[in-house]
C-alpha cells in the first residue's frame, strides 16, 4: 500500500519504478552459473540492490573486479561494525584482512542476516578474487590493507576533531574512491584520477551516510557508534546522544545543518571527477550514487526527522535517478536542482547559514559554468502533479488490465 500511495502522490514515478523492477529481475537472471560467482552476485544483490544494478552495466572483467572489491570491503566493514566483537579480537582481523582474502579456508563468523552469510561463506569471495587479473588483485589488496589499518586505528580512537572525521572517512570511504579509480584505470577505460578527487568522491558519500544514519548508529546495541565529530556537536550539546531528545530539537537541527554544510565541501570535487570520465557505464556507476548523496543531504537538511527515524529518498525518486542519469548534463542538472532545494530550506537565523549558502552558491556556479544546464532533460526536482490526473487514470487502467489477465489465467487453470 505504501508504494501505491507514493505513486498516486508522485505519478511520474510509475514508469521509472516499473523499469527498475524489470532491470532488477533481468540482473538476477544474469547471475553466473559457477558456484562461487553465483554466491558473489547473489550476495551483492542482497547487500545492495541499487548498487548491484549499476555494477551490472559495467564490462565483464571490470564488473567482476568491482563486485569482489565491494564484497571484500563489505566483509571488512561487517567486522568493524559488529560491536559485540572484543577489541583485542577485532583489531588483528582488520589489520590482516588483506591477507585473508587470498585464503580459501579462512572465515570469521560475525554480523547478522545476509552479512553473517557473507562472512560464513567468504571462501566463495576468495575463490572469485583469485580468478581476477593480477592488476585487479593488487589494487584490491592495497586498498583493503590500508582500510583495515585505518579502521583498526579508529577502533581505539574517538572522532574528536574535524580532521579526525576526515581521516576516518578517508579510511572507510575515500580509499574506496581511490580503489575504484585504480580499477577503472586497470581496465584500460579511464585515466588514473588524482587521489584528492577520488578521496572526495568517497567522503561525499560517507559523510552523507553518517548524517542520515545518526539514530541507527547512536542506538546500536551493545554499544553506540559515534562518528559525528566532537568539534561540531559539542557546540550544541554536552553529549552526542543528547541530540535525539525532543528538548534539544532546535540545537539538534542546528548541529545537523552544520554537518550537512561540512559534507557539501566535497561536491565540487565530485563534479570535476565525474566530468573527466569517458566510459559511459563507469560514468553512470559513479554518478548515480553521487546524485543520491546530494539528494539525501537536501532531504536531511533542517529536518528533525533525522533524529526520530529513517530519512531517505523515496524509492520512486531513486528509480528516476537510476533511469535518467545518462550524461554530465543530467548530473549538473541534479546537483543544481538539489542545491536549490537546499538553499530554499536555509534559515537565515541558522548559525551556519552564511557558510551553507556560500557552499551552495559555489555548487550552483560550477553547474552553470558547465554550459550544460540547458541541455539536461526534465529531471528530479520538478512539479510532478502537472499531469498527475492523467497518470493516475493510466495507472488504474494498467492495474485493471493486469488484474483481469491474472484472473483469467486463474480461472483457466
Amino acid at each position: 500500500m505504501g508504494t501505491l500511495r507514493s505513486i498516486l502522490k508522485h505519478p511520474d514515478d510509475f514508469y521509472p519504478l516499473l523499469k527498475l523492477k524489470i532491470a532488477a529481475r533481468n540482473a538476477e537472471k544474469q547471475i553466473p552459473p559457477e558456484l562461487h560467482w553465483a554466491f558473489c552476485y547473489t550476495m551483492l544483490h542482497k547487500v545492495s540492490r541499487s548498487f548491484a544494478l549499476v555494477i551490472q552495466q559495467l564490462g565483464t572483467d571490470l564488473r567482476n573486479a568491482v563486485c569482489i572489491f565491494y564484497l571484500v570491503l563489505r566483509a571488512l566493514d561487517t567486522v568493524e561494525d559488529d560491536t559485540s566483537i572484543a577489541t583485542d579480537v577485532k583489531v588483528p582481523i582488520l589489520i590482516a584482512f588483506h591477507r585473508h582474502i587470498y585464503d580459501r579456508d579462512w572465515h570469521f563468523s560475525c554480523g547478522t542476516k545476509e552479512y553473517k552469510v557473507l562472512m560464513d561463506q567468504i571462501h566463495h569471495v576468495s575463490t572469485a578474487f583469485l580468478e581476477l587479473g593480477k592488476n585487479y588483485q593488487e589494487a584490491i589488496e592495497d586498498i583493503t590493507k590500508r582500510m583495515g589499518a585505518g579502521m583498526a586505528k579508529f577502533i581505539c580512537k574517538e572522532v574528536e576533531t574535524i580532521d579526525d572525521y576526515d581521516e576516518y572517512c578517508h579510511y572507510v570511504a575515500g580509499l574506496v574512491g581511490l580503489g575504484l579509480s585504480k580499477l577503472f584505470h586497470a581496465s584500460g577505460s579511464e585515466d588514473l584520477a588524482s587521489d584528492s578527487l577520488s578521496n572526495s568522491m568517497g567522503l561525499f558519500l560517507q559523510k552523507t551516510n553518517i548524517i542520515r544514519d545518526y539514530l541507527e548508529d547512536i542506538n546500536e546495541i551493545p554499544k553506540s557508534r559515534m562518528f559525528w565529530p566532537r568539534e561540531i556537536w559539542s557546540k550544541y550539546v554536552n553529549k552526542l546522544e543528547d541530540l535525539k531528545y525532543e528538548e534539544n530539537s532546535v540545537k539538534a537541527v542546528q548541529c545537523l545543518n552544520d554537518m550537512v554544510t561540512n559534507a557539501l565541501m566535497h561536491a565540487e570535487d565530485s563534479l570535476i571527477y565525474m566530468a573527466a570520465l569517458r566510459d559511459s557505464s563507469i560514468f553512470r556507476f559513479c554518478a548515480i550514487p553521487q546524485i543520491m548523496a546530494i539528494g539525501t543531504l537536501a532531504l536531511c537538511y533542517n529536518n528533525i526527522e533525522v533524529f526520530r527515524g529513517v530519512v531517505k529518498m523515496r524509492r520512486g525518486l531513486t528509480a528516476k535517478v537510476i533511469d535518467r542519469t545518462k550524461t554530465m548534463a543530467d548530473v549538473y542538472g541534479a546537483f543544481f536542482d538539489f542545491a536549490s532545494v537546499l538553499e530554499s530550506k536555509v534559515d537565515k537565523n541558522d548559525p551556519n547559514a552564511t557558510k551553507t549558502l556560500s557552499r551552495l552558491v559555489a555548487i550552483q556556479k560550477s553547474c552553470r559554468e558547465s554550459g550544460l544546464l540547458s541541455k539536461r532533460k526534465s529531471f528530479i526536482v520538478k512539479n510532478e502533479n502537472g499531469y498527475g490526473s492523467f497518470m493516475i487514470v493510466m495507472l488504474v487502467i494498467m492495474v485493471s488490465i493486469i488484474f483481469a489477465y491474472l484472473s483469467a489465467n486463474h480461472h483457466n487453470n
